[in-house]
């Protein structure tokens, strides 16, 4: 959406929001104000997100080679993730999670009442409060102040964070100075979490998406510069200030978008005492209007905070649960896991594009009472974050080992650590279809802003799963079973949530969309099952990895269309769809512009 600006006139009117804001709006392409069609619009917000992303996943992998070579598996490494463990619990919460949850459903209806506010006037009331400026003065200077307190009391009860998430390290020391210095993370992820919400609900895109470039750049830098003189402690420092650049990077865009100060009416409309003003009508001369109402903003208090928290810590505890039990094992055990996670997460993420994209689609679908439509989208999320997290599993099932040699196998990394962390990253494969699911079925649970304990209970059955299975699967099988035991917990709380969401959205058809699954699953199966043994029959790790690329996604291709999964059909269509139009535009010469 455009920003107000002092002089300007932006049509404010129920119709015009809507040509704008709706996702489903046929709009007339050509026409100057009028936006793309909405599939257009998605598709380029969905492609600039996913390289955004990708280019930070990247970077994200620069730094984990970086802390291999370094620091290689060993003590120093699992004091960090130690530490480490306070910037991924905050990110989880404050910023893909538990904010975005809150926030992007609270600035939908907060846009909505702006829209409904006039459908005649063309400018807003100098005393009259629009919404998106009454919610961000009401929530984000107390939000500031709650996260720097946090930051502060983390930063004080260091020793006992330690003590609690890692009791089995022999020297707590390390881990206790590097958590100090990553405490500050909860300031300023919070405060990037708030304004990337912000940002989406007024579908922009591109800025929330970069901000893990700006933060694994500022980790980069960081520790290049003094890990000869800090240590692990580097890294941690990194992460304080990778932090920063997340608001940083954010900011620019959040003064052109947001109503951060007081508009003026513009030259020549004159204020009139009490709720009636002279404004300027359609046809440019001044009318009387009724001051427009404004809303207030939806509830963003304990009844819909409680289950948004609880969901989110209890989704985040199962790395903690992770990290507690590893803690006992030998030394390198979590360091093991944490490089297996951050492999098994890119295929999660690349999955969860598309639902980051049009979850303010279907926030604000749900504040104009349009359930059917949110519900189809929600549907057609949920089989394409399938189809990539089962396609992405498959290969990196397959090619486990040629992908982490390639990745890691540099300096203090050496193969043993290659064989116990690919081995690890195997068994991460069998829950990333569980974890997906998860991150794409809890957006319409809070998509009508209202509280709803669901999420959270279904998400602590899953977290009880997790703790007992893992207490008894890790004396036998050690890392492999802690892995395992978080697979089959997510696993539950994925069908959980599927269970529940068709039972509250009934545009939404659950066996349709189970069925389509089990397809999947099985062609990923196969393609795991063909791909592995022939991408080992080569021994260099990137010959071997890029074969893997090439039959693991033939081979799971294949087998969709055997059995007949239509999302796969779907997927070919789409992408020879987007080919013709790509080359029609190279014709017309445009050149698609996303903010």
């Amino acid at each position: 959406m455009r920003a107000w600006g002092a002089g300007a006139l932006p049509d404010l009117g129920p119709a015009a929001v809507r040509r704008e804001c709706a996702p489903d709006c046929p709009g007339r392409p050509g026409t100057p104000g009028t936006p793309a069609p909405p599939g257009r619009f998605l598709a380029r917000a969905a492609a600039v997100t996913a390289l955004l992303t990708a280019a930070g996943s990247l970077c994200g992998l620069l730094r984990d080679q970086m802390l291999a070579q370094l620091f290689g598996a060993g003590r120093d490494t699992d004091a960090f993730l130690v530490a480490w463990t306070v910037p991924e619990t905050a990110a989880t919460l404050l910023i893909e999670d538990a904010m975005a949850l809150l926030l992007i459903p609270a600035f939908g209806h907060a846009l909505a009442a702006r829209a409904a506010a006039s459908d005649e006037a063309r400018t807003w009331p100098a005393d009259a409060r629009d919404p998106v400026r009454a919610l961000l003065a009401a929530t984000l200077p107390r939000l500031l102040g709650a996260l720097a307190c946090g930051s502060a009391l983390l930063a004080l009860g260091a020793p006992v964070v330690v003590r609690l998430l890692a009791p089995g390290l022999p020297d707590p020391a390390p881990a206790v100075a590097c958590t100090r210095l990553t405490a500050l993370t909860v300031l300023t992820f919070g405060t990037a979490g708030y304004l990337g919400a912000a940002l989406r609900a007024h579908r922009s895109f591109a800025a929330p998406a970069a901000i893990y470039v700006a933060y694994n750049a500022g980790i980069l830098g960081t520790t290049l510069a003094l890990h000869s003189a800090w240590g692990v402690r580097a890294a941690a420092a990194g992460v304080a200030f990778g932090g920063v650049l997340m608001v940083l990077v954010q900011l620019p865009a959040c003064v052109r978008q947001l109503p951060l100060h007081v508009r003026q009416l513009p030259t020549g409309v004159r204020q009139l005492p009490g709720r009636v003003r002279r404004l300027p009508g359609r046809d440019g001369r001044l009318r009387r209007a009724i001051r427009p109402r404004t809303s207030r903003p939806p509830l963003l208090g304990l009844a819909l905070l409680a289950p948004v928290v609880c969901f989110t810590l209890s989704r985040q505890s199962q790395v903690l649960v992770e990290r507690f039990l590893g803690s006992s094992l030998p030394a390198g055990a979590l360091s093991h896991l944490n490089y297996a996670q951050k492999v098994a997460q890119l295929p999660m993420v690349l999955s969860l594009m598309l639902c980051t994209v049009t979850f303010p689609v279907v926030a604000r679908a749900v504040a104009d009472g349009e359930t059917a439509r949110a519900g189809r989208r929600v549907e057609r999320d949920l089989t394409l974050a399938g189809l990539v997290v089962l396609l992405g599993g498959a290969y990196v099932g397959a090619c486990a080992p040629q992908i982490v040699a390639l990745l890691f196998q540099r300096g203090a990394f050496t193969a043993a650590d290659t064989a116990a962390t690919a081995s690890v990253l195997r068994v991460y494969a069998l829950g990333l279809l569980g974890h997906s699911l998860v991150g794409a079925l809890i957006r319409p649970f809070f998509a009508a802003a209202r509280p709803t304990w669901y999420p959270a209970a279904a998400m602590t059955g899953g977290l009880l799963i997790t703790v007992v299975a893992g207490a008894y699967a890790v004396r036998w099988w050690g890392a492999h079973g802690i892995v395992a035991a978080n697979a089959a917990g997510i696993t539950v709380t994925a069908l959980l949530l599927l269970h529940g969401l068709g039972a509250r959205v009934p545009a939404l058809d659950v066996r349709r969309v189970a069925a389509g699954l089990g397809r999947l699953v099985l062609a990923a199966a196969v393609a795991a099952a063909v791909g592995g043994p022939l991408a080992a029959t080569v021994a260099a790790p990137l010959p071997g990895a890029a074969a893997g690329a090439l039959l693991v996604p033939a081979v799971f291709a294949g087998t969709a269309l055997a059995v007949r999964a239509p999302e796969a059909r779907q997927l070919l269509l789409a992408v020879r769809t987007f080919e013709v139009r790509r080359m029609l535009l190279a014709v017309k010469g445009k050149l698609a512009h996303v903010r």
